[in-house]
């Protein structure tokens, strides 16, 4: 273990890069031609269904950018963070091994499987390729999960804004150059150079305007915000955003604020070269066995829960059969769009975890932890009272991992040569990045999420089905967003996030399993490891991490509401696994196959 003491942060970012190059170069490639079979001749759903406001053929760029932005939120930023509590090798391995083997693999399949499936959600998929009472079930705890991921998405970032001036009007100021944009890119279609460097000058403008915005006492003022009037206006936000043309103001702005998330993560990676940091994290520590300050459970199974996004996320799939299906343009895009954007947001995961782990470690539980928790540890911080001075901010006793994450940003940025005074600047930066980083996947969630709700109420009720009827839209953009804008205004990141880990997790297993019968069904039963192998680990990871939190975390603190969720979560998602498995077997018992309409050969037909 001693050769992974005190590793040089260039160490991890160089060896990340090769594994993340060669992962796609030679595994995705790989599952594209091999597995999937990804045809250019079929004609996708954003043409045969084209209708201006979701199915809208897209850009394969403009695409990677909304779809990376849509998926990348918390996760790949604050879970890396509190997960470095275990110290940062085991997180680092997760990270680089799960986003190639699993996470990227699954986002790849799942956006295939939808677009093979008209663009459908993926409780339609499952009903074609599993059966209507898994389709049932899917649809309900689809929407729960969906529920519970926003929530905690929308509280990380409340808490990355409120008292943030800076970050809250660069945010704003991210909607109306949306709006622009959007219209900009419906009247210059072929001009995506242009309109692109417009979008991406004027945010960069709004973060430049930013520390203006601070020294002005009137617009200070005017953008400053508790956290709950924040916690109201994200959601009406969310709403906006679900029920407005894509064109107009989600896809656009999504794409525009790749520009920023990805030159910062570019940005802290040329820091991390230039000031090669090393990392002060032990690569285990003694909380890998459980009693952690910041994650109480035990590193297995409570790593693979808490690292989510960044490896593994079941939150992708929902996106995968969503909006994203809706605007591919040819089939062989998916490669890049469903596997190169999973990977890029690992790279991010581990850009946050080098960032955590080379603060100083009783500095970072200072931080990560409540003041009783660091307490309790015997710790004392070290460099804490300079940093809180320079970054005039109070650090200690900021749970939830987004402060964390901000202060070692702050401090690799401002070790670069002539930058030393600057580290205020760049820690509000940091927060700044991460609200716009996390926002960007609370819309389209919203959004999605409305989907599935009119998808499941259109079973009882016809006129639900019908896509751009006004009426069903609001009503169901108004319930969904209502519930977990409830979750937001009541709940706390530290309870929330566990869940969230879970239900996420469940449904990544869920998804994989159903893309390995989705396999099995084309004729592909040689490569059904590839989803299947994942697929049951992580299921039975999940439910043991899920029990522990449910029976000795949420009932005996009196969270009845959460272990209820939980609960209902984890029964839902068993029965989707047992269902898929079984008609997984039946598959398997097929000795004789059939033409499909485009002359393959399956093992049965099922409706696209």
């Amino acid at each position: 273990m001693s050769i992974f003491q005190n590793l040089n942060g260039l160490t991890l970012l160089f060896v990340a890069l090769c594994i993340f190059v060669l992962g796609y170069r030679y595994y995705g490639l790989w599952l594209a031609q091999k597995v999937l079979r990804l045809d250019s001749k079929r004609i996708t759903p954003s043409e045969n269904l084209k209708d201006g406001v979701d199915y809208v053929k897209t850009n394969k760029m403009v695409l990677f950018g909304y779809h990376f932005s849509s998926i990348s939120a918390a996760g790949p930023l604050l879970g890396p963070v509190l997960a470095a509590q275990f110290g940062y090798l085991p997180g680092a391995l997760w990270i680089l091994f799960g986003s190639v083997l699993a996470g990227a693999v699954h986002d790849m399949v799942v956006l295939f499987a939808s677009v093979r499936h008209r663009g459908r959600s993926l409780a339609a998929v499952a009903v074609r390729e599993i059966g209507p009472v898994v389709g049932l079930v899917s649809s309900v705890a689809v929407l729960f999960i969906a529920v519970l991921t926003l929530a905690g998405l929308a509280i990380a970032v409340v808490n990355a804004m409120y008292d943030s001036p800076w970050g809250t009007f660069t945010v704003f100021s991210t909607i109306p150059i949306a709006f622009l944009t959007g219209l900009l890119f419906k009247v210059f279609r072929d001009q995506v150079a242009m309109v692109s460097a417009i979008g991406a000058g004027l945010l960069l403008g709004a973060v430049l305007v930013g520390p203006y915005v601070v020294s002005n006492p009137v617009l200070s003022q005017l953008f400053t915000f508790d956290r709950r009037t924040l916690s109201l206006f994200v959601p009406i936000y969310g709403l906006l955003a679900s029920i407005t043309p894509i064109w107009l103001l989600l896809c656009p702005r999504d794409y525009i604020s790749t520009y920023l998330k990805i030159g910062t993560v570019v940005a802290l990676a040329g820091g991390v070269i230039l000031v090669r940091p090393v990392i002060l994290m032990d690569p285990v520590t003694r909380f890998a066995a459980g009693g952690g300050p910041v994650i109480g459970g035990p590193i297995f199974p409570f790593l693979f829960i808490t690292i989510a996004c960044g490896a593994l996320s079941g939150f992708h799939a929902i996106i995968g059969t969503g909006t994203t299906p809706k605007m591919v343009a040819n089939e062989k895009d998916i490669l890049f769009v469903g596997y190169g954007a999973m990977l890029a947001e690992g790279f991010v995961a581990i850009m946050a975890l080098i960032a955590a782990t080379t603060l100083i470690p009783a500095d970072y539980f200072a931080i990560t932890s409540s003041k009783a928790a660091f307490a309790s540890m015997g710790l004392e911080a070290v460099d804490l009272k300079a940093l809180e001075a320079a970054v005039r901010e109070t650090l200690a006793d900021r749970p939830g991992g987004g402060v964390t994450l901000a202060a070692g940003m702050a401090n690799i940025f401002s070790s670069i040569p002539g930058m030393s005074g600057l580290i205020s600047y760049w820690y509000h930066f940091a927060i700044m990045f991460e609200a716009v980083f996390i926002l960007t996947a609370i819309d389209s969630g919203t959004r999605v999420g409305r989907m599935f709700l009119q998808e499941l109420l259109g079973r009882f009720f016809p006129m639900f089905t019908r896509p751009h009827w006004w009426p069903g839209m609001i009503f169901t953009s108004l319930l969904f967003t209502s519930a977990w804008g409830y979750l937001v205004v009541t709940g706390d990141i530290s309870f929330i996030w566990p869940l969230f880990g879970m239900s996420n997790q469940l449904l990544a297993a869920c998804t994989l399993i159903i893309a390995t019968s989705m396999l099995i069904r084309l004729g592909r039963a040689r490569y059904a490891w590839c989803t299947g192998v994942p697929g049951f680990l992580m299921a039975g990871l999940t439910i043991w991490a899920g029990s522990i939190q449910i029976f000795q975390s949420y009932l005996p603190s009196g969270r009845y509401i959460l272990a209820a969720l939980g609960l209902v979560v984890g029964v839902m998602m068993i029965v989707v696994l047992v269902g898929s498995v079984s008609r997984l077997l039946v598959l398997l018992a097929i000795k004789n196959t059939v033409l499909d309409p485009f002359g393959d050969k399956v093992l049965a037909l099922t409706e696209e």
